[in-house]
């Protein structure tokens, strides 16, 4: 018979085997593995052993992705002859996306669950290069500047010529008669001064300053849990939004679980957000300085406040960086477009009667205007295309080809300037966009109408 004292054994031998997570572990693996909200942040690995087991999957990954967008997209080279965007890169001609068994003649004539049975819609949801990986991801264009934000587990997966100018024009809604302020240049922590010093008024330059400065973020820390080969400060803000405008890089939204079901999201423009009343593609934040904290405390983390503790979250001060950065940020204008009129309709002066069609179709048939009305071409709210119509549910290269939900309507002045397009990066080009809407809304517009409309779109 067991003495009081031995009784107590058991129990304390319990009470630590609680408190060190062997009963927990135990019934894991009973179980199965649970599904968790929080990322790992007592990281038992050390960076050697994390990079040996990114770099053992990359090749293979890279290879199922590369495969994903070839079976999808026609990927060469095509440009228009007669326009660029507003920094001089030629504009990307489409559509890209490849049809299988059928033209773009018989699919417009289909109804959305005739397409969904026969599996034939070109435009589903774009997984990450690594989706079960995800993270920010920078073009090569802009890592050879920035040679920083190299991942050593991850390239880039789209073609440059499907991306913005490398240093895109900056426009100021302050100084209109300067043009493009940036004159070709990146703008960065080691030039802004030069170039913006007597141009800004001393917060907007420290608002500016904010913007270019380094902050730890999920791949690009110092801890071992990172995805540079070196301890880094962290990135910026116009690492992605180069210019104040974007450069094509991308990551996984931060506000989904689990990570099969989370949105790759390109980065937007930041041009004209002056007259933007939402920001972020879903998140639906109501200022620009909400959007600002959300990015430095959670969205920097893939959304995990635990991550972020661990790796050095930066609590900004809403009076004195915060406000500084936004109004920094509500001084970027759009790029001029010299046919547009003082309403932001075609000047009928100006242009061609293509691009006059264009406008017609666009305020008409293809009820564009319903969402992107003049004279900035939005709406300022949002709205769920229920694309899920169009495609099965499946899970392809570590993505759930889930809902879209609401994403929220950009506004369309300057859009040349912005490939690729849609929340996701799924349309590569101004043509692609005008077939994806052509199906979501069954226009049935004809290979002329469609014609017109990009025209249009390439004078907003």
């Amino acid at each position: 018979m067991f003495s009081k004292r031995n009784l107590r054994w058991p129990f304390f031998v319990i009470f630590i085997l609680l408190a060190t997570g062997v009963v927990a572990t135990i019934a894991s693996a009973q179980e199965g593995k649970s599904v968790s909200s929080y990322g790992p942040t007592n990281q038992e690995t050390s960076f050697d052993q994390i990079k040996a087991a990114r770099m053992a999957v990359k090749n293979e990954r890279y290879k199922e992705h590369i495969d994903l967008l070839n079976s999808r997209y026609d990927l060469s080279q095509k440009t228009a002859p007669d326009v660029n965007m507003s920094g001089g890169k030629a504009i990307p001609v489409g559509p890209t996306a490849k049809l299988r068994g059928i033209n773009w003649e018989q699919i417009n004539s289909l109804s959305p669950e005739q397409i969904r049975e026969k599996g034939v819609f070109p435009y589903k949801p774009l997984p990450f290069a690594d989706h079960a990986e995800g993270g920010m991801l920078f073009p090569e264009m802009i890592s050879k500047l920035l040679p920083r934000l190299v991942r050593f587990d991850l390239d880039f997966d789209l073609p440059e010529h499907f991306l913005p100018d490398p240093a895109p024009g900056i426009y100021l809604t302050t100084r209109p008669d300067l043009g493009d302020v940036a004159k070709g240049r990146l703008i960065t922590i080691e030039n802004y001064y030069q170039i913006f010093n007597g141009i800004l008024n001393p917060k907007q330059l420290e608002g500016l300053r904010l913007l270019l400065t380094q902050f730890p973020q999920q791949q690009f820390n110092a801890t071992e849990d990172r995805r540079s080969d070196e301890p880094s400060l962290g990135v910026t803000c116009f690492d992605c939004h180069a210019n104040g405008h974007s450069n094509g890089a991308n990551h996984l939204v931060g506000d989904i679980r689990p990570q099969e079901f989370r949105h790759r999201i390109e980065t937007p423009s930041l041009r004209g957000v002056n007259i933007q009343r939402l920001f972020g593609s879903q998140r639906a934040l109501k200022t620009v300085e909400d959007f600002t904290e959300f990015e430095q405390r959670a969205a920097y983390f893939d959304g995990d406040i635990c991550m972020a503790a661990k790796k050095g979250i930066n609590v900004l001060e809403r009076a004195t960086q915060v406000h500084f950065m936004a109004e920094f940020m509500a001084l970027l204008d759009f790029p001029p477009a010299p046919k547009l009129d003082i309403y932001g309709e075609l000047d009928q002066t100006k242009a061609t009667a293509r691009e006059l069609n264009g406008e017609k179709l666009f305020n008409g048939k293809a009820r564009c205007a319903a969402c992107h009305p003049t004279p900035y071409y939005t709406d300022n709210t949002m709205h769920d295309l229920k694309a899920e119509r169009f495609y099965k549910q499946e899970m392809i290269n570590g993505m759930m080809m889930a809902n879209d939900g609401s994403i929220k309507t950009f506004p369309l002045r300057g859009i040349k300037d912005s490939p690729p397009y849609m929340h996701d990066g799924r349309c590569f080009t101004l043509e692609d966009i005008i077939e994806y809407f052509n199906l979501i809304q069954q226009l049935r517009l004809d290979p002329k109408e469609k014609q017109d409309l990009v025209a249009f779109l390439r004078c907003l």
